[in-house]
């Protein structure tokens, strides 16, 4: 999903883009990982024959992940090393996970008001303990 590490002023850039573009009555809805689910996650190493059923490759490889997380920041990178016949490549996955507040902060800050927060895009109420959330918002 991501491949390169989240920085605030980004998002703040893309807000802003947000803002450029609605419509007065326009709406943007965002779904994002929780900090529940951040909680969840844990660093590790681990080592698969075709990792995850030949996703990375058509040709057998091995797959290395190894998980590293950022407390402060609440970002996790999931680092894949992937080591087919004649290369090695590797891929960063950046997750950043969000609290509705800091999200709504953000939003503010870039002159947009959140609408609602709901547990999915489907509308199912919200529940702290959700992995992911989604997040309406409109220009103020």
């Amino acid at each position: 999903m991501r491949f390169l590490r989240p920085r605030p002023g980004e998002r703040r850039e893309l807000l802003n883009k947000f803002h450029g573009i609605l419509k007065p009555d326009g709406s943007v809805l965002l779904d994002v990982y929780s900090l529940a689910t951040f909680e969840q996650r844990e660093e590790a190493a681990t080592y698969e024959a075709n990792q995850l059923d030949g996703f990375w490759s058509p040709n057998s490889y091995y797959g290395f992940l190894n998980t590293f997380k950022y407390e402060q920041e609440k970002v996790v990178s999931d680092r894949y090393t992937i080591i087919e016949p004649g290369r090695t490549k590797r891929i960063y996955n950046w997750l950043q996970y969000f609290a509705p507040e800091d999200l709504e902060r953000e939003f503010e800050e870039a002159h947009l008001s959140v609408k609602a927060v709901d547990s999915d895009v489907a509308g199912t109420p919200y529940d702290r303990q959700s992995k992911e959330f989604a997040v309406i918002a409109g220009k103020v």
